[in-house]
């Protein structure tokens, strides 16, 4: 299969291993989000010679043969006799005196564990061959925080790490291109449960409905990735017990830490904020404050940011006994079905529609650029009430507010008269009104309009 997406790293590694010298990058990112494999496209479209080595957890000398294997295969040589990790990397920075030469350590903290002070060995060679070799070191992990603790001042290769890389998830755009296939509205289907992770991506299939894709992959007994989310919380956290509480409570819509609190069984306090903040480091969970009243914790929230794992928390983990007794149309048909389309699909459009008003920003596509994007609290007392609206820009002229409307009919005038009522009605004041739309418009446009259609967003930009 193809590669697909992720230009904009492709073209920053390309220019890394091109540049005169010696280069290290640091790559991270959450498990399955493509890191080696953008990691060996690069490797592909590069003239240089490279190692590609994956670390075992294993011993150093395990490590060390394995290596010393490779490099006997890549250079034509008798296997060389190496003693140690540090002999290893001495030998490899030595060649580079002579030839172009990539080297990749995947999952570097494997290695990192069964090597004593491999941060400082790897500091002393980059040190000692910095202006006599030119070695493209590249150091990889998916324990997001220890790659990160590679460039922290009091870490021995702090300053060493010429381009560092944090793979996100795919946005939707990006992810659509692993279905080009589907409907629009499909595609916006699909991403609300396989998110932007290409793996998850890569294994839906063109030729089943978005129901069969989704009943075949997650919902029914055995399917391929039925335990995805909870083997890679076992991997990452000891109390998984906490944590699938904490996912259930975020799963059921309640995104304040006294509300998830409170409808979970997690015994503490203190239990549930380590929880809480080791989500967020893993990238699953993301806390939220308003824009427009960023430094109130009162207001801050949590959202669950990994689609598989919402889905797979809002209806497998809550109804795993019914999905093991059932026939599988039969447990979508009740349990997952209509709630999928009312509730579940129309909020993932919103994330969409926050990501295509983040990619026209960045393009400079729109006619006043936005500082920030957000949700943007209210505070109604003349009818007692208080809420938040979920896609708010603010620019230099002021707010702009946007609904998304995941529904069959189209937008028409009445409706965006009505929405437009509502929002004054906060006290809020923006200076235009946006709608994004999966069935386009009966309405026509208007100086204070910016009217989005579902086709637009997947078809006006790349």
């Amino acid at each position: 299969m193809a590669f697909l997406g992720r230009t904009e790293e492709r073209k920053k590694l390309c220019r890394m291993l091109e540049r005169e010298g010696q280069a290290v990058t640091l790559i991270y990112g959450r498990r399955r989000v493509g890191k080696s494999e953008l990691i060996k496209q690069v490797l592909k479209e590069t003239d240089a010679l490279s190692i590609y080595y994956e670390c075992k957890q294993t011993t150093e000398l395990n490590n060390v043969d394995s290596l010393a294997v490779l490099i006997a295969g890549k250079f034509g040589l008798p296997k060389p006799a190496f003693g140690s990790m540090e002999e290893v990397l001495d030998f490899l920075f030595q060649k580079s005196r002579q030839e172009k030469l990539v080297f990749v350590l995947d999952e570097y903290s494997y290695l990192r564990e069964c090597v004593t002070g491999l941060d400082s060995i790897l500091q002393s060679l980059i040190d000692k061959y910095s202006d006599s070799a030119g070695l493209k070191l590249i150091l990889c992990g998916s324990f997001v925080d220890i790659m990160k603790s590679l460039i922290l001042n009091e870490n021995p290769l702090y300053g060493r790490v010429d381009l560092t890389i944090d793979l996100k998830p795919m946005d939707y755009l990006e992810s659509a291109l692993f279905y080009p296939d589907f409907s629009d509205e499909d595609k916006v289907r699909l991403y609300s449960v396989f998110g932007g992770i290409p793996y998850f991506n890569r294994l839906i299939d063109p030729a089943l409905t978005v129901r069969e894709n989704i009943t075949e992959l997650i919902a029914s007994p055995g399917a391929r990735l039925e335990n995805e989310v909870s083997m890679y919380l076992k991997s990452e956290i000891s109390k998984i017990i906490n944590a699938n509480e904490v996912f259930d409570a975020l799963s059921r819509g309640f995104s304040k830490y006294s509300d998830i609190l409170s409808q979970s069984h997690v015994s503490s306090g203190p239990a549930m904020v380590d929880v809480l903040e080791k989500l967020i480091r893993m990238e699953m969970v993301e806390k939220q404050a308003p824009i427009n009243d960023e430094k109130n914790r009162k207001r801050v929230s949590y959202r669950i940011i990994d689609n598989l794992s919402l889905f797979y928390y809002r209806y497998v983990f809550r109804y795993l006994s019914q999905m093991n007794v059932m026939e599988p149309n039969q447990f979508y048909e009740r349990y997952i079905k209509e709630d999928f389309e009312t509730e579940y699909v129309p909020h993932a459009f919103e994330t969409i529609g926050r990501q295509y008003l983040i990619r026209l920003n960045r393009r400079g596509l729109l006619e006043e650029p936005f500082e920030k994007i957000g949700r943007y609290y209210y505070d109604d007392p003349v009818h007692k009430k208080n809420g938040e609206f979920d896609i708010v820009t603010k620019d230099a002229k002021g707010y702009i507010f946007y609904e998304a409307k995941f529904r069959k009919e189209p937008v028409s005038e009445e409706m965006i008269r009505d929405e437009i009522a509502q929002v004054r009605e906060t006290g809020f004041s923006c200076y235009k009104y946006g709608f994004l739309s999966r069935s386009g418009f009966a309405a026509g446009q208007a100086e204070n309009l910016i009217l989005i259609s579902l086709e637009e967003m997947y078809h006006s930009i790349s």
